[in-house]
């Protein structure tokens, strides 16, 4: 199958870099990346463009004006240009594991998306990271918390199987779904602007389509940067929204990707 890493940023140069740094030392890359950019100014496209210019795999970076926190809608338009089969899913401030799209491809399954854990990096060890340009951490690594999430034994992956619902370990961070089933639900929903529950209410309606889920532990690990969180100005609006998605059992959203596949 075809894959593509699918990275959302907004306005965080700095830890993008570290992120794109991490996935030129994957045991196994993606056919393709997209770089899906919610408004950033000119420090991250430097950024892109420096690592377009050594990146083993063809490089999108998908722009759109800086209008508010519209991730939903530039992830729709990043997979609406994808030419992938398989679609391996971070945010710009999660530094992979060496082996995290090898692990994400073993585990795929038809009809099934995946979601993995993170590891945490302590608030007070930012600076000293993206100063230094720190990516490899393990088990007793100072800069850490959750330490059990470093340990990666993909034997002990193979035991944990495929479920239905949302689990409330799920994190759009890191999940991997295939392009048929963003396809099949219409993607995100556009409705959802302002921080939370873009993510989840994707998990929901792709398990109303009879999707299933499957955990991805021991294996799929990334590293969180610390960070503080977005305004939730709009949460009350998105909690009414991902309500409505499991109450009437909703499957595709009116707002989604198909709007940009002529284009």
């Amino acid at each position: 199958m075809k894959t593509a890493l699918l990275i959302s940023t907004y306005n965080w140069p700095e830890a993008l870099e570290l992120v794109l740094n991490s996935v030129e030392k994957q045991s196994v890359l993606p056919d393709e990346i997209l770089i899906a950019d919610d408004g950033s100014d000119n420090y991250t496209k430097e950024v892109i463009e420096k690592f377009v210019i050594r990146s083993k795999v063809p490089v999108l970076h998908i722009w759109q004006e800086d209008e508010g926190f519209r991730k939903a809608k530039i992830l729709n338009k990043a997979v609406s240009r994808s030419t992938a089969d398989y679609i391996i899913q971070i945010d710009g401030d999660v530094i992979l594991h060496p082996y995290f799209i090898e692990d994400h491809k073993n585990r795929a399954e038809e009809n099934c998306y995946l979601y993995g854990s993170r590891v945490n990096i302590l608030p007070q060890a930012v600076a000293r990271i993206l100063g230094g340009k720190l990516i490899g951490f393990h088990f007793f690594s100072s800069e850490i918390k959750n330490r059990s999430r470093t340990l990666h034994i993909p034997f002990f992956a193979k035991f944990y199987k495929k479920h239905k619902g949302i689990s409330r370990k799920y994190r759009g961070c890191n999940t991997s779904y295939w392009k048929k089933d963003f396809m099949k639900i219409n993607g995100y929903n556009e409705a959802f602007e302002g921080w939370g529950r873009e993510d989840s209410d994707f998990a929901i309606r792709l398990g109303n389509a009879g999707v299933f889920a499957k955990r991805l532990k021991f294996a799929g690990i990334v590293f969180h940067i610390y960070h503080k969180v977005s305004s939730k100005g709009h949460v009350d609006k998105n909690n009414q929204l991902q309500d409505n998605s499991i109450h009437q059992k909703m499957t595709r959203c009116e707002q989604g990707v198909h709007q940009y596949l002529n284009n």
